[in-house]
């Protein structure tokens, strides 16, 4: 695909005339005196008097107000390098600690003396991060919900109730208004490069965060109230984030092959300063080859106040604001299935609710910088390399195929999403039976030993189910893979964690799925985790019944509950198995809920909601408060009625797919 190649900016000319050039229109001197009082304490008033407002409704004139700010912010540039770093940090290094962020503004101190403009943005970055985060903390003191919008929360009354309203102007002239220098958005989402971010806007944004430190001491010590941090995201399971093994991506000869800065920043350990560089630059790329590839080049600009961004939100979505098909996707899908990749791994890290939404965290400040995830920073590396090395031009082919290149792409070939609904909830039928598969080896006391319960001998009933389970089993043969039923004993020769291996094997659509697949597998979802429940249950209550029988502390009643216990698990499993089974068999054909009309896929949900509330009503039968196990035989004779009743009339997913 051919990419243009002479574009030397993504913003705008009007951004690009409010960022570059407006604040630096009047030349006057600006005396720090002004705005600095004796002790280093910020005299806001003298801030916010550079703060213009239009006559019309008093609403902030951002064109005149950053005119007016320009010499001022300069004057602030000019005197943070006049000082030594201890200089520095004797005077502000305690007007960060409402930040719970201090090392990271004093890391920014330092960037102000650099004269490598990659070192700014990324300072700016960090900054604007941080301090969206703590501002969330102090809105808190006052308000529920922080806003997740920068601009809401900057216009919020809580804020301007804590800091006044003068001061939140001055804060939204630089970040959080499209009308302002919004310098935020215009570096996170990749429209400005390093070198267009004046050094002057960084320093004094440093230098208005001490500020609002000091006018928070004073709040706090008024209001006698504690400002509470919220705990950062910790990222748990890292392996499953293991698109690209980090033995791919440790090798010295692989950053001597891509000489970049964000791979030297992750080669020195700076894993967070890496991807902050590198999510940008990724976001740039795309949206060239969005605007490419659905011919609308006006779009690669930063849009204006008026109209609106292209982010990744915009890049991802399935038609354009003009509802025609955007062809990105397609494009990221072509020309082979395994180019799919792209287009998962993009959801999974940045758009999918449970997934890392690595972007969102790291931009609003939810993620500790200082312990960020070498497994995270190694992913999206190895993204930038695939992604690169696919829409690279032809002479880039003996790269593809080094030898530290070329593990790389195919690692991502076998790519398939992790974090989509239909990808958890295979995870979660998974576990689920590996739950299940620990009961046969719980310790419990041989039933001949624990006294016998009249009514309870034979276990009758219970056979009864197992018959009903084996015989809507054998209907559903047609439906599963081949060879996996044995007529003898399709029992436990079909509810096999084998055979849920290879049903969740089977490659499904995730992407954009229409609105009745994902109701569908919100209830599949609910149900597999109440199904983990009852086993989690059982397992927990067999050990503690079994510890008790050993010491001899149990009541009467109680040793009659654990015989209970004993002979209702002999048919809870295959019950368990046989629900994970046929949730595994609708999932595969789940699409085949849109061939429903609207009544028939209402009878569905309803009927998958009774299973549901099966599950729900196992898992207060089978707690400890509850102990009812006599009562989950008729709860489940019924529920398995229902489903052969469903089965026979051929109403399920897997009927329609054929």
């Amino acid at each position: 695909m051919a990419l243009p190649d002479s574009i030397t900016t993504c913003l705008s000319q009007p951004v690009h005339y409010v960022i570059c050039k407006l604040g630096f229109e009047k030349k006057d001197t600006y005396d720090i005196d002004n705005i600095l009082s004796g002790n280093g304490e910020v005299c806001w008033q003298a801030v916010t008097e550079h703060v213009c407002y239009l006559e019309s409704d008093r609403s902030v004139d951002y064109i005149k107000s950053i005119r007016s700010l320009g010499p001022v912010c300069e004057s602030v540039n000019l005197y943070f390098k006049s000082l030594t770093k201890e200089q520095f940090v004797i005077q502000y290094a305690s007007w960060f600690h409402w930040t719970n962020c201090t090392e990271v503004f004093l890391e920014v101190f330092d960037v102000l003396q650099s004269t490598q403009a990659t070192e700014v943005a990324l300072g700016l970055m960090k900054l604007t991060s941080c301090l969206e985060r703590a501002l969330g903390d102090v809105y808190l003191l006052k308000g529920n919900d922080c806003p997740f919008l920068l601009r809401d929360l900057l216009a919020s009354e809580q804020l301007a109730d804590v800091f006044g309203q003068a001061v939140m102007d001055v804060l939204r002239v630089f970040i959080g208004s499209p009308r302002g220098l919004n310098l935020r958005n215009v570096l996170w989402h990749g429209f400005a490069s390093p070198q267009e971010i004046p050094v002057r806007y960084c320093a004094m944004l440093l230098f208005l965060t001490a500020g609002l430190g000091q006018l928070l001491q004073t709040y706090l010590l008024q209001t006698k109230g504690v400002l509470v941090h919220r705990p950062y995201v910790i990222f748990i399971s890292l392996e499953e984030l293991d698109a690209f093994p980090g033995k791919y991506l440790t090798t010295s000869k692989f950053f001597i092959i891509l000489k970049t800065p964000f791979a030297y920043l992750c080669y020195f350990f700076r894993y967070a300063d890496s991807v902050i560089l590198l999510l940008p630059q990724l976001e740039a790329g795309l949206r060239l080859l969005f605007t490419t590839t659905n011919k609308c080049p006006n779009r690669l600009l930063t849009a204006e106040s008026s109209a609106l961004y292209t982010t990744f939100d915009e890049m991802l979505a399935k038609h354009l604001d003009n509802e025609e098909v955007n062809q990105l996707p397609v494009v990221l899908e072509e020309p082979a299935m395994e180019s799919i990749f792209e287009r998962d791994f993009l959801w999974d890290f940045l758009n999918h609710q449970e997934g890392p939404r690595i972007r969102d965290r790291l931009s609003h400040g939810e993620i500790n910088l200082e312990t960020f995830p070498r497994e995270i920073a190694n992913q999206i590396v190895g993204f930038a390399i695939t992604i690169l090395c696919r829409f690279s031009d032809e002479d880039m082919f003996s790269l593809k195929e080094h030898a530290v290149i070329k593990p790389l792409m195919n690692c991502a070939s076998c790519y398939q999403s992790r974090f989509h609904p239909i990808s958890l909830l295979k995870k979660q039928v998974l576990e689920c039976m590996k739950s299940i598969h620990l009961w046969p080896e719980l310790a419990t006391v041989p039933e001949e030993q624990v006294p016998k319960i009249k009514g309870l001998e034979g276990n009758v009933e219970a056979n009864t189910l197992i018959l009903m389970i084996s015989e809507t089993i054998s209907q559903l043969q047609d439906y599963m893979p081949q060879n996996c039923c044995s007529s003898d004993d399709p029992i436990n020769s079909v509810l096999t964690e084998r055979l849920l291996v290879e049903l969740c094997d089977a490659r499904i659509c995730t992407l954009y799925s229409p609105r009745p697949v994902l109701e569908v597998v919100v209830v599949l979802r609910k149900i597999s985790a109440q199904c983990h429940q009852v086993s989690q249950q059982v397992i927990a209550g067999a050990g503690l019944r079994h510890a008790q029988w050993l010491s001899r502390t149990l009541r009467s009643r109680q040793r009659h509950n654990y015989r209970r216990m004993l002979s209702s698990i002999k048919f809870l499993s295959p019950v368990l198995r046989f629900i994970l089974l046929l949730i595994a068999l609708e999932l595969v054909s789940v699409h085949s809920v849109c061939k429903k009309n609207p009544f028939d896929y209402q009878q569905y949900l309803k009927f998958l909601k009774s299973v549901l509330q099966y599950t729900e009503n196992l898992v207060t039968y089978t707690s400890p408060d509850k102990n009812k196990w006599d009562e989950t035989i008729e709860l489940t004779k019924k529920t398995l009625i229902k489903i052969k009743k469903i089965s026979d009339r051929k109403l399920m997913l897997m009927h329609l797919a054929t």
